[in-house]
């Protein structure tokens, strides 16, 4: 049997370069691009209503194989999660209006999806993230 190990660099929790800056309490995950603080990108994270709804999406990820996905679907902007191969995790969405794939380990990307538990609460100092969405949410209101 052929195991496909796809020698990308990935967003792991053990980075020496700090690629997290946090996550907000509406659950997106704030990410320094490629470790870089003057490229932070934003994903959107999985929001549930119940602990079921919790528990099913994590088992739906943990099942995921080669060339299967599955899609977090917000309010405003949704993405995708596709397993490239066994510990390899492709995260699409969109960073300054171009499609863009933010490649992440399983144990990584497990780490952000379990923030959707029902009783996770944002870190305070993660709560000015919260803020500066809604800023942005109203400048391009705004604009348009």
């Amino acid at each position: 049997m052929n195991i496909f190990l796809p020698l990308a660099p990935r967003y792991r929790l053990d980075d020496r370069s700090p690629w997290l800056k946090g996550i907000d309490p509406s659950r997106n995950y704030w990410i320094h691009i490629n470790g870089e603080k003057t490229l932070t990108g934003v994903i959107p994270g999985l929001i549930v209503s119940s602990l079921e709804e919790f528990k099913q999406n994590i088992l739906k990820f943990q099942a995921l194989e080669s060339g299967a996905h599955m899609k977090i679907e917000r309010a405003v902007e949704s993405c995708y999660i596709y397993c490239i191969s066994q510990n390899c995790y492709a995260v699409e969405c969109y960073f300054n209006g171009i499609l863009v794939c933010h490649i992440f380990d399983k144990e990584t990307l497990e780490s952000l999806l379990i923030t959707s538990h029902p009783d996770w609460k944002c870190p305070s100092k993660d709560v000015e993230l919260g803020r500066e969405i809604l800023d942005r949410s109203l400048q391009v209101s705004t604009i348009a």
